[in-house]
């Protein structure tokens, strides 16, 4: 693809990663996914340096990937707790397409730590890439990029 197609200077890669690609986020998305939902449970799980973790959930918060709600237990101050929106739970094919990059190329040889699986049938998940039409696309070499309708005009490379 020859970059002069289109301006990159308005890429959702690049907006996306502004958000998500701080040490911490996908971590903290990926504890909520197991079901963390408390400060604690986040930082015993993390390790994460506290006045981080805050600064994160608030951000993800402010973003609506998070939603902030509060409990109060016996003798104890009003805490918070965070669940993912729906927007926030979109991001699991995200998660799952590192999860499965890393088993192949970073993980144990024993095999995957965590596997997700069908609730119906009991079997793994893949990440298969169709187009609208529903053709199963194998790889880059049956995709090609072009610019969509939010494109900027083109800026010669």
């Amino acid at each position: 693809m020859q970059r002069t197609k289109y301006q990159a200077s308005n890429c959702t890669i690049g907006a996306t990663l502004a958000l998500l690609g701080e040490k911490w986020t996908l971590l903290i998305i990926r504890e909520s996914f197991f079901g963390s939902t408390r400060f604690e449970q986040f930082m015993s799980v993390l390790g994460c340096p506290r006045n981080i973790l805050s600064d994160r959930l608030g951000k993800l918060v402010d973003e609506g990937i998070l939603d902030r709600s509060e409990y109060h237990e016996p003798k104890s101050r009003v805490r918070s707790e965070y669940r993912l929106t729906d927007t926030g739970k979109e991001l699991m094919p995200i998660l799952m397409a590192i999860m499965h990059w890393g088993d192949r190329h970073r993980g144990a040889t024993e095999g995957p730590p965590i596997v997700v699986e069908h609730v119906g049938c009991g079997e793994p998940l893949q990440l298969v890439p169709t187009c609208s039409a529903g053709h199963v696309v194998t790889g880059p070499d049956e995709w090609e990029i072009v610019p969509g309708p939010g494109a900027l005009p083109a800026v010669p490379a």
